[in-house]
C-alpha cells in the first residue's frame, strides 16, 4: 500500500490542545502538512495554528470538537472535506484519564472514559473511513496505550478502554484487508510519557500521579505517528519498557502480574499532594492543558520503536552480524 507524501497531504488530528497531540501536529507542519485540528477548545491552540504556519504547513484550520460525539466528529470530517477537499490521514489522539481503585470509580466517572477513549476512537474511525475512500485511499492513525495489553492498577476504566481499543481496530484492520481497501490501520500504543495528561488527569490517589519508568518525551510518539502517515504500519510499541512488558504478559504473564504488582502501585505516585477535587479535565477542558510536557523528563530516542520503524535496517544489520560470524568462524577453521 502506498501512502502519499505528508507534503501532499490533508491530515485531521483530533486532540492537538496538549501533550502528543500538539507535539505531532508540530512535526506534520514542519513536513508541509494541510491541518485540520479538532479540540474541545480552539482558543488554547492559537499559538499552535501560528507555530504550524510559520514552520511550514500548507493551510491550518482549527475546528471545536468533541471527541465523545459522533455527530461532532461527523461535523470534523465534513468540515476538512469541505474546506481542502478530502482527507488522507485521521490521528486521533485525545483521551481522558482517572487514577482511582475501581472501587472509588462512580459509574459516570467509567462512562465517560469509555466514551471517550472507545467510543470517541470507534466514532472518529466512522467519520474518517468514508473519506478516506473517497480520497483513494490513507492512513487511521489512532493513539491507544501500552495499556491495551498490559493493565496498571489504580486504571480500570482507562485500561478497559485501551483493551476495547486495540480489540476494534484490529477487526477493522482484518476486514479492510480481506476487501482490499487502501487503507491503513494503525495503532500506537505509548508506554509513559512526559505529557500533562497526569496533571489534567482526575485521581483520588492523594497525589499528583506519574508516569511509570522508563519515560519518554512525546517527540518520540508524534515521530512515530509521522511515520505511519506515511509508511503503512500496524501496531508500534513506543518505548522499549512497554514493549518488554507487553512481551513478557504475552509469554509469561504469571511473571508479568507479578512484576507489574511490584511496580505499578509506587511507580504511579508522585510525593506532590493532591486532593481528590482539584480541577481536572474529564468532564471539561483545564486551561492549563495548552502544554506538550509535565515535568517529569523523558528519553527522546526509543531504540525499540525505532526498529520498528525501520525493520529493513534491523533485518539488514542481523544479517550482516550473521554474516560476520560466520565468516569469523570459518577462518578460525
Amino acid at each position: 500500500m502506498k501512502l502519499k507524501p505528508i507534503a501532499d497531504q490533508v491530515v485531521v488530528i483530533v486532540g492537538c490542545s496538549s501533550g502528543i497531540g500538539r507535539v505531532t501536529a508540530r512535526l506534520f507542519g514542519e513536513q508541509g502538512a494541510t491541518l485540520v485540528l479538532g479540540t474541545r477548545d480552539p482558543a488554547a491552540v492559537a499559538d499552535l495554528v501560528d507555530e504550524v504556519r510559520a514552520v511550514g504547513a500548507g493551510d491550518v484550520a482549527p475546528i471545536a470538537v468533541e471527541a465523545a460525539s459522533h455527530e461532532s466528529l461527523e461535523g470534523l470530517a465534513n468540515h476538512a472535506e469541505t474546506t481542502f477537499g478530502r482527507i488522507d490521514t485521521w490521528v486521533q489522539v485525545a483521551a481522558v484519564s482517572l487514577y482511582a481503585e475501581f472501587e472509588r470509580t462512580t459509574p459516570e466517572e467509567f462512562r465517560k472514559i469509555i466514551e471517550v477513549n472507545l467510543l470517541g476512537q470507534a466514532y472518529g474511525a466512522m467519520a474518517a473511513l468514508p473519506r478516506l475512500r473517497a480520497a483513494g485511499g490513507g492512513a487511521l492513525i489512532e493513539v491507544s496505550s501500552i495499556e491495551a495489553e498490559v493493565p496498571l492498577p489504580y486504571q480500570s476504566a482507562y485500561a478497559a478502554s485501551k483493551h476495547g481499543m486495540a480489540g476494534f481496530l484490529r477487526a477493522l484492520r482484518m476486514e479492510l484487508e480481506a476487501e482490499g481497501a487502501p487503507i491503513a490501520i494503525t495503532q500506537v500504543m505509548p508506554s509513559g510519557i512526559d505529557t500533562p495528561l497526569f496533571h489534567n488527569a482526575r485521581t483520588k490517589l492523594g497525589v499528583l500521579p506519574r508516569p511509570t519508568d522508563p519515560v519518554y518525551d512525546p517527540v518520540v510518539v508524534a515521530e512515530a505517528i509521522v511515520h505511519a502517515a506515511e509508511h503503512p504500519a500496524r501496531d508500534l510499541y513506543i518505548g522499549g519498557g512497554g514493549m518488554a512488558f507487553a512481551k513478557l504478559q504475552r509469554w509469561l504473564p504469571g511473571v508479568a502480574g507479578r512484576v507489574i504488582r511490584t511496580i505499578g502501585f509506587a511507580g504511579q505516585k508522585t510525593d506532590r499532594p493532591k486532593a481528590a477535587g482539584s480541577p481536572d479535565n474529564l468532564d471539561a477542558p483545564l486551561v492549563t492543558t495548552d502544554r506538550e510536557r509535565g515535568g517529569f523528563g523523558g528519553r527522546s530516542w526509543s531504540v525499540a520503536t525505532w526498529g520498528q520503524l525501520h525493520p529493513q535496517a534491523v533485518w539488514g544489520a542481523v544479517a550482516a552480524a550473521a554474516g560476520a560470524v560466520l565468516i569469523a568462524t570459518r577462518l578460525r577453521r
